[in-house]
This record gives structure tokens, C-alpha cells and sequence, in this order.
């Protein structure tokens, strides 16, 4: 029995991060406007996340600093004090944005269900989506939108990019060439694959006919990365490493004809311009958080090392199980790339 059988007068989404948590939260918010428009709907996002989504239509997107602390979170209770949710999806794992939902005013808080929650999450609920089935992180979050009562579609995204930034995104390409992006850099250097081997398919890539693109943050280890790749090649990349903004960066995959990355958000952002993406996975589980559209084109060994590292089958080890080590991602080789590389760029050139 679904939670509403009308539509709701306002929903109050709690997604802070990461980059692409909140890509797959939009597909999910996305749908519930599709069958709900009357509905109200706020967003309580991170800093950095709300620089990609601060335009969402019809959202009103309330933007909280992660690194304010207690200040910021009275902040944002300060400024919804007059709003009463019908709904709280509170889909943010993490002890700070529960305590962030304590002075938000919602008749249902729904989390995740016990066997999901990390950090204590469902103390602070008072309603559980039943969801232990899905894998994929997207399908979780879409869990909460059947549970309110919202009908199963296929996730399609809306992401606003200015008529300045598809100007940015068309001055990059040279001599009409298809983009081949490369964003090098996860969240933690252990999951980055070998800048020699970046090289060496981007150099591929440049004698296939493509024009590489280097993209990534401002951060001092993603430019260092960015520079060793560099040096690498035989060719010469379009380093744009620190150089672009998040819709700037979105703007240039949208004309992307393929993007290749570790699990990071730029692989997310792909998926909701519809560019395929050769994911690189070896300490997360791919079919929980590969690029959604593209994982059939994911080069993996997670399954291996997962099941080496626990003893275990895959299917016996919980959700969300991560492998460890610094070396895992050598196991990849440039061969497997190549050939998913071929793989897509030839299925386009079949359309």
C-alpha cells in the first residue's frame, strides 16, 4: 500500500553528496514531478553538489556546507521553521545528516529499512522502505519513490545547462573531432587506475581519430595526475584538469562521444547526458554503483578480489562490501580498456 494515493502537498529530499549519489537522486526526484507536478519539492544538498543542480526545475534547492557544522545545520532549520513536510526522504546515510533532519518538520521520515541504514539512520525515521532487493544504488533511491507511491519508469534526467556553457563545451572540440574524455581521479587515490596505462589508451584514442579531454577537479593530487598522464602520452590531451566548471564539465561530456573513468562522479554525470562510459571498478561493487546506463562496458575486478578478500561468494556478502588495498586497480589492463573502447566507438559508428 503505497504511502500517498493523491499527491502530496510537499516533499522534503535530504541528499547532501556525493557527486554521484545526487545524479541517480535526480532521476528519482524526476519521476515523482513527472506523476506529482502539483507537489512541492526542496532539496537539501551540498555545497559543491548544488554548483551542478542549483537550477533543477521547479525544485527548490536548500544549499548546506558540510563543514559548518552545528551553525549550519541551525542555519537551515532557521530557514525552513515555516515549512511542514508531508514527507521526509531521508536517503543520506550518515550520522550528520541525521542529526540535520531533527529540526526538520516532516509528518513521515522515511529512511532506509535496518538491514540498509549505516550510522544509527533509522533512529531517526519513523517510516522504512522495504527495499532489500535492489542492487544498483539508483534502484534504492527509486525504492523511495514507489514508496510514496509513485508508478516504476525508467530513469531519465533533466539537468538545466546554459546556452554559455554549451558554447564552452563546442570551442573545446578541434577540427570536428569526436571527444574522447578522460576523468582520471576518484575520491581516494587507491581507486585511481595507473596514470601509464591512462596514457596509453588516450594515445589509442588520438590514432583512432579522437581528441582526448583531461577533466577533473581543482584538487592538487587530480592536477598531479592530470600532469603525469601528460607527460605520459605521445600525443598532446586537452588538460582542462581544474579548468571547468561542474556544468562547463557537464556540458563538454553531453558532447562527448565515450568517457572513461574510475567510480567517480563524472561517470554519473555521463549517465545523465546519455555518454557511454568504460568504467574502471575494483574496491566497489559495479552493479551497485557502475555508470547506470553503461554497465555492460564496466572492466571489473571487484568480483575477484571481493570474494578472495571475505572467503565468500559474491551473493553471501552485504550490499554495500568493499575491497581494500592500493593495488587492486593494477589488475586492469590496457587490453580489457581497448577492447570496450572498440566495442562502443564501434556500435556508434553503426548508427
Amino acid at each position: 500500500m503505497p504511502l500517498f494515493t493523491t499527491a502530496p502537498k510537499s516533499i522534503c529530499l535530504l541528499r547532501l553528496s556525493a557527486i554521484g549519489d545526487v545524479c541517480h537522486a535526480v532521476a528519482m526526484v524526476q519521476a515523482i514531478q513527472k506523476q506529482w507536478p502539483s507537489t512541492k519539492i526542496t532539496w537539501i544538498m551540498g555545497k559543491i553538489e548544488a554548483q551542478l543542480l542549483h537550477d533543477l526545475p521547479n525544485i527548490n534547492v536548500v544549499v548546506f556546507d558540510k563543514k559548518s557544522g552545528l551553525k549550519g545545520m541551525q542555519a537551515i532549520w532557521k530557514q525552513l521553521k515555516h515549512q511542514q513536510f508531508d514527507a521526509l526522504l531521508h536517503m543520506q546515510l550518515a550520522l550528520r545528516a541525521s542529526a540535520l533532519t531533527l529540526g526538520i518538520k516532516a509528518q513521515y521520515k522515511i529512511g532506509f529499512n535496518f538491514k540498509r541504514a549505516k550510522e544509527a539512520q533509522w533512529l531517526f525515521t519513523n517510516k522504512k522502505i522495504p527495499d532489500i532487493a535492489s542492487s544498483h544504488v539508483l534502484d534504492s533511491f527509486f525504492e523511495f519513490a514507489s514508496f510514496l507511491g509513485i508508478d516504476k519508469t525508467a530513469a531519465t534526467w533533466q539537468i538545466p545547462l546554459s546556452e554559455a556553457d554549451i558554447e564552452f563545451a563546442q570551442n573545446i572540440i578541434v577540427d570536428n573531432k569526436p571527444l574522447f574524455v578522460i576523468s582520471p581521479a576518484a575520491s581516494k587515490d587507491e581507486r585511481n587506475w595507473l596514470a601509464e596505462r591512462y596514457a596509453a589508451v588516450a594515445d589509442y584514442a588520438v590514432a583512432q581519430g579522437f581528441q582526448v579531454i583531461l577533466c577533473g577537479s581543482p584538487a592538487p593530487r587530480e592536477r598531479t595526475l592530470g600532469e603525469q598522464i601528460e607527460r605520459l602520452m605521445q600525443t598532446r590531451p586537452s588538460n582542462l584538469i581544474g579548468k571547468t566548471s561542474l556544468k562547463q564539465l557537464t556540458a563538454i561530456i553531453k558532447k562527448s562521444a565515450l568517457l572513461l573513468a574510475p567510480d567517480s562522479g563524472p561517470a554519473h554525470i555521463a549517465t545523465t547526458q546519455s555518454t557511454p562510459v568504460i568504467g574502471l571498478y575494483g574496491h566497489s561493487n559495479p552493479k551497485r554503483t557502475g555508470p547506470y546506463l553503461s554497465l555492460d562496458n564496466v572492466v571489473s575486478v571487484y568480483e575477484q578480489h571481493v570474494q578472495k578478500q571475505y572467503n565468500k561468494p559474491l551473493e553471501e556478502l552485504p550490499w554495500s562490501t568493499r575491497v581494500k588495498g592500493e593495488k587492486i586497480m593494477a589488475d586492469i589492463s590496457v587490453a580489457q580498456v581497448i577492447e570496450q573502447f572498440d566495442k562502443l566507438t564501434q556500435q556508434k559508428n553503426r548508427l
